[in-house]
């Protein structure tokens, strides 16, 4: 039998929850089994904005199993301060929405009442029963039509940076540059619709004790706002995410479900599940929607010698949500003078949400469309334009870039697709009766890192155990954490056990920006050092022992032994140094901690070129993209298969958002009315072509000790654009507001 090569980083393994998955053996949140369960369904209201009048719930009282209705009039107590629902990813201007709080409706689909009884079926049954009379008041749901309310955000949000002071008089530069470009785009609201249903077991136990098995990226959050609301102490709670059926985004901060399905377990004492529908899954927080204008201002040589880029943000009345969304442009290209202006406008909806790259999907997507225009105009190559005002630092922060590998994501991903063959005139290419088109974008991302603690224990039997309150919302972390873990002490993956997705386990943050890998990652690397140090101390101390006088780089660790470096044959067993010891295992803890000093004086990004092909039916408007190549710069690459499947993800993604995916509003209603997949289109198979992923060789040790950066958003960004790009290349057509559906394609 071969022997199995060591586990190393950027090694290519499988998932390790693959075959629980595949099986039905992995419990997501709504399917933790519980004795005496009770099932809650959420009533909402079609009212955009309102007061309650009365609920009458006796006809749903009536229903065999019904057990009870809570609404605003007889929920258990809860605190009421706004500042007890903030969760640790809350905007802090603003005021979090509080389920049942009080007779207020200010959004379409707002819950008015839960109806909680001893099955899923009566429960559903009794919910349609229930007469909720509002009094309607006047809404605004239609971002257009307020665009000349818009006004400037707090700033106060974590990872959200303002748009940085102009650099020199780019209205004046426009207006002599002797190239022009001057855009509009606009961008609808997009929802959140992962495999796993957003949904919430909580299962009441002894002494009062509540665990809450909850679809969230982040267990330690939810318990902290659980905590806060309720008024618990945390040694009543234990939250659990262990499986997470996709999310990017929309379980950062606690919803709806979990705080109504705490609040029915807490006032009946009994274990409850609630579960949202299909269609109340559009009641809630979404990507805004957005309106964009772009004006670049270029010498005949491409140069650029003015740009401005101003965005317009949806929010809620409740709070400031915001995105960084223009910041991506000067920060991407090098131009004379610039200026960025980032506004929000309030509408009567539930605060919009993180969607994957929050901003970045929109703000990218403006300024490289832009570009490709500019480019057209100039008779030149994108990507040339593109290497002529390429940004060797930040110009936003006037700052180095801690890594910048684009210059080479542009090389390798326009040799691979065959760039150098693109005529550069639209309507140069066709196959049968559809037109051909290739197009090209940048993209780019933060390159995120944050705080997290791993406790860590080597056990007798030579088995290591990792533990940390991190999530998997699919992205690989449990397997990548794992690889880590083997990679950094030697050992076959299945020596290593990562234990995750339970709010007692030690602090890690949720999981948002792409940056688990650089923190958890960076935390587990940390703390097997810390082993393999006690390691090295412990087997020194030995009688005779040829390590006595080595030092610890000299030692290495390799299928369960330590070893010299430089005499490998000089080898001591890890189970026998403790056993040498007298321990039955040994622990260690590490805290992650950025190098805030010394990260300060770099811009951490991520990089990609997206190069697309489309094919491009004029008679029925419909688009085909046949073919995507995506070079990525993201540091060391952890898992070369789940960072390609990440990847990979992002493009899917990418063409829906380019083509398919909108929520269309009533605005006289002021309520989203695709609320299913019949209305609200996503890719299937059909849609879906060839997809090639680069990985640029780059290495950070300033994003992190890994040298890694993420890659969870960057596949998204910029996917959209080139599709753009490629329809324009392909018809001569500029479509400037997502998505690109078939009468925009038609139209003349």
């Amino acid at each position: 039998m071969a022997q199995r090569p060591p586990v190393t980083l950027g090694m290519p393994l499988p998932r390790l929850d693959g075959p629980a998955k595949v099986s039905g053996r992995a419990r997501y949140a709504a399917e933790h089994p519980a004795g005496d369960l009770l099932y809650g369904v959420i009533v909402d209201t079609p009212v955009a904005r309102g007061h309650i009048e009365r609920i009458d719930v006796r006809r749903a009282m009536a229903v065999p199993g019904v057990v009870e209705v809570i609404t605003h009039e007889n929920r258990p107590r809860m605190r009421s301060l706004d500042l007890f629902y903030k969760d640790m990813t809350a905007p802090v201007t603003g005021s979090p929405f509080k389920p049942l709080h009080d007779d207020q409706v200010h959004y379409s689909g707002q819950p008015v009442a839960v109806v909680v009884a001893t099955s899923f079926e009566a429960a559903r049954h009794a919910a349609t029963l229930v007469d909720a009379q509002v009094a309607a008041e006047p809404h605004q749901t239609d971002l257009m039509a307020v665009l000349p309310e818009a006004r400037e955000p707090s700033a106060l949000r974590a990872g959200f940076k303002p748009p940085p002071k102009p650099r020199g008089d780019a209205e004046a530069a426009y207006a002599q540059a002797p190239v022009q470009v001057e855009a509009e785009f606009h961008h609808g609201a997009e929802h959140h619709n992962p495999m796993e249903l957003h949904g919430t077991t909580v299962i009441y136990g002894r002494n009062r004790h509540l665990t809450v098995h909850d679809k969230t990226q982040g267990s330690q959050n939810v318990r902290w706002v659980l905590s806060r609301v309720f008024g618990l102490p945390k040694s009543r709670l234990t939250v659990k995410n262990e499986f997470v059926g996709g999310a990017f985004g929309s379980g950062l901060r606690p919803q709806p479900t979990v705080l109504l399905a705490t609040m029915a377990a807490l006032k009946l004492e009994r274990s409850v599940r609630v579960v949202l529908t299909r269609q109340q899954m559009f009641n809630f927080g979404h990507r805004p929607e957005s309106w964009q204008r772009v004006k670049l201002g270029a010498a005949p040589d491409g140069e650029l010698l003015a740009l401005t880029h101003d965005a317009v943000g949806a929010t809620s009345r409740k709070e400031d949500y915001v995105e960084v969304v223009v910041n991506w442009s000067s920060q991407l290209y090098r131009s004379q003078t610039a200026r960025l202006g980032y506004q929000l406008a309030e509408l009567d909806h539930y605060s919009p949400m993180d969607m994957r790259a929050p901003g970045a999907a929109h703000g990218v997507h403006a300024i490289e469309v832009a570009m490709d225009e500019l480019a057209h105009r100039l008779q030149m190559d994108p990507v040339a334009l593109r290497l002529k005002n390429y940004a060797d630092h930040d110009y936003n922060e006037d700052l180095p870039f801690s890594s910048k590998e684009l210059r080479a994501c542009y090389q390798q991903a326009a040799e691979r697709f065959g760039w150098e063959g693109r005529p550069q005139a639209p309507r140069s290419m066709r196959e049968g009766r559809e037109l051909v088109g290739w197009g090209m974008a940048s993209g780019t991302w933060d390159a995120m890192q944050m705080f997290a603690r791993v406790h860590a224990v080597l056990q007798s039997d030579g088995k290591l155990l990792l533990r940390t309150a991190a999530s998997d919302i699919g992205t690989g972390t449990l397997t990548v954490m794992t690889q880590i873990g083997a990679a950094s002490m030697g050992m076959a993956m299945e020596d290593v056990t990562f234990e995750l997705g339970d709010s007692n386990l030690p602090v890690a943050p949720v999981e948002g920006g792409s940056s688990h890998v650089t923190t958890i990652g960076s935390a587990v690397q940390g703390v097997c050092e810390r082993l393999q140090h006690k390691l090295w101390e412990l087997a020194r101390k030995q009688p005779n022992s040829p390590f006595a006088t080595c030092r610890f780089h000299d030692v290495g660790f390799a299928k369960g032994f330590m070893y010299l470096r430089f005499e490998r044959d000089v080898t001591v067993r890890l189970t026998d140094i403790l056993a040498a010891a007298g321990l039955k295992g040994l622990e260690e803890k590490y805290l992650m901690l950025p190098a805030v000093l010394k990260q300060k004086k770099y811009t951490r990004a991520v990089h990609s070129a997206v190069f697309c092909e489309v094919k491009v039916d004029e008679d029925f408007g419909t688009v085909r993209v046949t073919r995507v190549v995506s070079a990525i710069a993201a540091g060391r690459i952890i898992n070369l298969q789940t960072a390609r499947s990440q990847i990979i993800g992002g493009v899917v993604w990418g063409i829906s958002q380019a083509l398919h995916e909108e929520t269309q509003a009533d605005q006289q209603l002021g309520r989203f009315m695709n609320r299913d997949f019949a209305q609200y289109h996503v890719p299937v198979n059909a849609d879906i072509h060839d997809i090639d992923v680069i990985f640029v060789e780059e290495k950070d040790r300033i994003a992190s000790r890994l040298g890694a950066k993420g890659v969870g958003e960057i596949g998204l960004v910029g996917v959209a654009a080139a599709v753009c790009n490629a329809i324009h290349h392909a018809t001569g057509r500029r479509i400037l507001s997502l998505p690109m559906t078939p009468d925009k394609v038609m139209a003349p």
